[in-house]
């Protein structure tokens, strides 16, 4: 049958278990949802766990369902840390610490308040997916729990998007920093500014540069393997980024983890500019292919699934379109 529907600020909900139709009337989905597993417990028999506690559910989440996630290393890393997380509301136990048949909305909201003092709303509306996907197996698969308690828990706004532009003056002051003399590159961070300069000529993450292989760069288009989307996608190179890939043919040389850590030390100890980071050349670099491409080959190039998303980047004003008209 439906699930609970929302009926003058409350939920009411009609199951039928074992050919017995039966309804009631809520303050809450998650109190309706707990409702409907209990009675199908009474007329079926069937028990929930009571003894394993988050950790537990965490653990086998990381290991049936993660591992085969490709961001199974950061939901690993969320997952145990978010074990750790101590929730002053509740005498500082662990998130981790409390069995699942007890915990409710309170605790995630405990979880929400305690990260948000560190970390931004988009972080923790992303970890609060994770933990909501957790509860969700184990309601519906381990049958550990009757209801989420992630339901009724309210998410954080996030930040609006990061838009930053690059100037042609940060760039000069940005590949002085690191060493850049438009050759060959003999040092890491002259590698770091070859790949900053590849970046706002194709667009391409720091993740997916560095991946660049012999193999996979054919003058001019470069093949990008298992991209974040899942999938392969051949990106067009400019003349300008078959000029630097000529300048390292077999491969950038360097991690992403260095691209970061170098462009970040060159940066803050090289320039006055404080709030530039190695990302923001993708968004630079759709602006400016957005000039020249039409929205469907700019998604194939950048790797979007969802068009509208690059819509902002086809920002013209009625002016500027009237002039090609």
């Amino acid at each position: 049958m439906a699930g609970p529907v929302k009926v003058d600020g409350k939920w009411r909900h009609r199951i039928m278990v074992k050919g017995v139709r039966t309804s009631g009337t809520f303050e809450t989905k998650a109190a309706a949802l707990a409702w409907e597993a209990e009675q199908r417990t009474v007329v079926t028999g069937k028990t929930i766990a009571t003894t394993q506690t988050c950790q537990d559910a965490f653990d086998r989440y990381e290991r049936d369902i993660s591992s085969r996630k490709k961001g199974h290393r950061w939901e690993a890393l969320r997952l145990a840390a978010a074990g750790r997380t101590a929730l002053p509301a509740f005498g500082d136990a662990t998130l981790g610490s409390i069995r699942v048949v007890d915990i409710d909305a309170s605790h995630i909201a405990a979880y929400r308040d305690v990260r948000l003092k560190t970390v931004t709303g988009a972080t923790v509306d992303r970890e609060l997916t994770l933990l909501s996907h957790v509860f969700t197996i184990a309601r519906k698969e381990w049958k550990w729990i009757k209801a989420s308690p992630t339901t009724d828990v309210s998410r954080p706004k996030s930040a609006p998007p990061r838009f930053r532009r690059i100037t042609q003056d940060e760039i000069d002051h940005i590949t002085v920093a690191l060493g850049w003399q438009n050759k060959p590159p003999v040092t890491k961070q002259q590698r770091v500014a070859a790949a900053f300069l590849f970046a706002i000529e194709t667009g391409m993450r720091a993740g997916e540069i560095v991946k660049l292989t012999k193999s996979l760069v054919t003058p001019p288009v470069a093949l990008v393997l298992d991209a974040k989307n899942g999938e392969d996608r051949r990106v067009p190179m400019s003349a300008r980024a078959v000029e630097i890939w000529k300048m390292v043919p077999e491969g950038f040389g360097i991690t992403a983890a260095s691209i970061d850590a170098l462009f970040r030390q060159a940066r803050d100890e090289r320039t006055l500019i404080k709030d530039l980071h190695f990302h923001d050349t993708r968004h630079e670099a759709i602006t400016r292919l957005a000039k020249k491409l039409h929205v469907l080959d700019l998604a194939r190039m950048t790797g979007h699934k969802d068009i509208r998303k690059l819509m902002i980047y086809y920002n013209e004003s009625a002016e500027d379109i009237a002039s090609r008209l």
